[in-house]
């Protein structure tokens, strides 16, 4: 795998993503790391908005009854809640638990709003954090608190349910090949990896650059528990009262974690396009003030035609650090495209472009085709980085896998996923936890359903799964 990386951790602080806060697991988003989430958030806003759903905001806090009354759910959430018992000098009538995820009280709502078919679908979607007391946190990955987006909706009949979970897992997909440049494996959760209270969940599972895997979204047929649970009835069009199905579905700000372990090297982050907060630095080199006149002079007028042409972009006069030291640093930061200019540029009517995807210089550009060429070169830093991750991750699926032992080493010395015929049973995937120290992630939907053997029991497999070890 690749062992030039950087440590998250380490990366994100360096290149100003973000900091440890003083609380425990915590951590504080700064400017450059919060620039990259906004524009995550536009984008999926976007699409979100597109199928239909409008955006709402409901309570931090949550009565801890409500978690109570699906069992399944508080028997998941319970280790990681965070309770309030005491607020304005008082011990509080009953404990309120700090959101771990909104189902509970969302669907609290819901059983006062929805009463008849035609209220049917019910959508609403929330942008907001939760808190989720973790054991092990990294930044980015596994924090106490994170931010994030959670959709629910309400249907007539498992059916459309089912098919609702599926079309916002495919707008993910859409949204990370188009928008992040990630080649996430899509498909459905083994029983004892599926949300708690869920029928059904759907996974986006992301290679990350050291190996290991990424569960970046999820998509939960949730059934007619929850509704059960808080009485979501309408009245059919037989004036029959039926319980409701629900979906919930949500990615965080631990995309930002799989897009810098997806695509970064050993100089720093190198950041997809689309989601790049400044697509392009310029960095002006001089010597004398005369030349300092001149070169500024032509990289302000880079600057204002860039910007005017929509691009994010950064002219970078800081005197105080030398050229190498910012070309180090907007390397670190994950810039897709450096601009520098001096003298002799100018004198040729060109300028020097650098590519931070393939660390790539191109010299002579001519000045007046500038715009179209960083144009151009920002679409294809995409491509470069999807079809990179996409190659990672089908380099790095391995196939033929006949054993426990055959799994467990090809994970200990490769990493990456393994596709494997599983049965099915309970008893077997403790195994593979057990002895691989790895996790069914998801049967592949693109993965056709050929008949087998399982590796570890030999008994009669319905098709593969994809396993891995994740973080």
């Amino acid at each position: 795998m690749n062992s030039n990386s950087l440590d998250l951790s380490d990366l994100a602080i360096k290149a100003d993503l973000a900091d440890y806060s003083p609380v425990r697991g915590c951590m504080v988003i700064k400017p450059y790391g919060y620039a990259i989430w906004e524009l995550i958030q536009k984008e999926l806003d976007q699409r979100i908005k597109a199928c239909g759903h409008q955006n709402a905001y409901f309570p931090l806090l949550i009565p801890e009854s409500f978690l109570k009354k699906e069992a399944d759910h508080i028997e998941g959430f319970a280790p990681e809640c965070a309770v309030v018992t005491h607020a304005g000098g008082q011990k509080l009538d009953e404990p309120l638990v700090i959101r771990p995820t909104s189902e509970t009280i969302i669907y609290h709502m819901f059983s006062k709003w929805i009463h008849s078919w035609r209220d049917l679908p019910y959508s609403v979607n929330q942008w907001a954090n939760v808190v989720r007391w973790e054991m092990r946190t990294r930044l980015f990955l596994r924090t106490t608190e994170f931010l994030w987006q959670e959709g629910h909706t309400a249907h007539a009949s498992l059916e459309e349910a089912d098919q609702e979970s599926r079309r916002m897992l495919d707008v993910y997909l859409e949204f990370m090949q188009n928008i992040l440049a990630l080649a996430p494996y899509t498909g459905q959760k083994s029983d004892s990896e599926r949300f708690a209270g869920a029928e059904k969940t759907y996974s986006l599972e992301v290679l990350l650059r050291d190996g290991k895997i990424l569960q970046a979204g999820t998509s939960h047929n949730l059934g007619v528990g929850f509704a059960k649970a808080f009485n979501i009835q309408y009245q059919s069009k037989s004036n029959e009262l039926t319980f409701v199905n629900l979906t919930s579905w949500g990615v965080s700000t631990r995309l930002i974690g799989a897009i810098i372990l997806g695509h970064q090297d050993e100089k720093g982050l190198i950041l997809p396009p689309n989601v790049a907060p400044i697509q392009v630095v310029i960095i002006p080199i001089f010597k004398t003030e005369d030349e300092k006149t001149k070169v500024m002079t032509e990289c302000d007028s880079i600057f204002t035609e860039l910007k005017a042409q929509g691009f994010r972009v950064k002219l970078d006069n800081n005197e105080q650090i030398s050229p190498g030291a910012k070309f180090h640093e907007w390397e670190l930061k994950g810039v897709p495209i450096r601009v520098q200019i001096g003298p002799r540029d100018i004198d040729q009517k060109t300028v020097e472009l650098v590519r931070r995807d393939k660390c790539e210089k191109i010299k002579s550009v001519p000045r007046a085709e500038l715009a179209q060429r960083i144009e151009d070169l920002l679409i294809d830093t995409h491509k470069f980085l999807y079809n990179r991750n996409l190659d990672w991750r089908n380099q790095n699926t391995h196939h033929n896998i006949n054993s426990l032992e055959e799994l467990t080493e090809v994970l200990d010395t490769k990493g990456g996923f393994a596709n494997i015929h599983w049965d099915g049973s309970a008893e077997q995937e403790n195994k593979i936890k057990e002895i691989a120290k790895a996790t069914i992630r998801v049967r592949d939907f693109a993965e056709p359903l050929t008949e087998g053997k399982c590796i570890i029991s030999s008994n009669k497999s319905a098709g593969k799964v994809l396993v891995g070890r994740a973080y």
